[in-house]
């Protein structure tokens, strides 16, 4: 660790160390997540470490005169400190500001398709994030998240774990002790058994959107394997294990299947 990263970490040891949350807060905040409830006493703790630690690092921009309490910003910054609770937060270092808006925001986009022709589109979205960011949430649904399996939070940083390796394609950089080969075979069989599903008419065990592309697919399996881990690892087990290795936390206690 270099001086500057020193200097850096003594500085937001000392901010910390000035932000007392009562555990009252804490509780409004998240109290009604299911995930946050299933966490041990000791990764509650370092959960709600990170929490406010990435509200230290990230700008906060509000839209549309939206005014985030503190409760606000704690159920957002405890959302998104999930994934990486045995990650790290260096995994959110590509981007550095959140925007909240406070309802379904629109966006549009612009590409060009393999014929040269342009195409422009306005739609309404819930939440969006870039490469380099800003992560973009609806209030709104920061408030239902925690709920069937719907988190637009954990689905937004999902992406930008996507991001960290070769753009969003559903294939994040994964860990030296995982098999990048078993990680496409599971994920690519899974899909394709889906979308047999999907096109016969049915049920899913997952939110159509996941069929959407492989970026969406990692997105909405992530949310599924924080919110409902039985669920997902009854129906999907092989990746159920993959997002296991790749997240390094077991949200369901389920015997380890073999690797491979």
């Amino acid at each position: 660790m270099n001086l500057f990263t020193r200097l850096a970490s003594w500085r937001e040891a000392r901010r910390l160390e000035q932000l007392q949350i009562p555990d009252s807060l804490w509780l409004e905040a998240l109290g009604d997540w299911r995930a946050y409830r299933r966490l041990t006493d000791q990764d509650r703790i370092r959960l709600q470490d990170l929490a406010l630690r990435l509200l230290l690092r990230k700008h906060f921009r509000v839209m549309d005169g939206v005014e985030l309490s503190d409760a606000m910003h704690l159920r957002i910054a405890g959302m998104a400190a999930l994934p990486v609770l045995h990650l790290g937060l260096q995994w959110y270092d590509g981007w550095q500001t959140l925007i909240v808006y406070d309802g379904p925001f629109v966006a549009e986009h612009s590409w060009e398709d393999e014929f040269g022709i342009v195409h422009h589109e306005v739609s309404e979205r819930s939440g969006e994030a870039w490469e380099r960011g800003p992560v973009v949430l609806s209030w709104e649904d920061v408030l239902a998240s925690g709920r069937d399996g719907y988190n637009v939070v954990i689905h937004e940083l999902a992406h930008t774990l996507d991001m960290r390796q070769s753009g969003a394609n559903g294939a994040p950089p994964l860990h030296p002790d995982m098999d990048p080969g078993t990680w496409t075979r599971d994920l690519s069989d899974a899909w394709e058994e889906l979308l047999r599903r999907a096109e016969a008419g049915e049920p899913l065990p997952l939110d159509h959107y996941a069929l959407e592309d492989p970026a969406e697919f990692f997105a909405v399996l992530s949310e599924a394997f924080f919110e409902e881990p039985e669920a997902l690892a009854t129906a999907l087990p092989a990746v159920y294990r993959q997002l296991e290795l790749f997240y390094r936390q077991s949200p369901w206690p389920l015997a380890p299947l073999p690797r491979g």
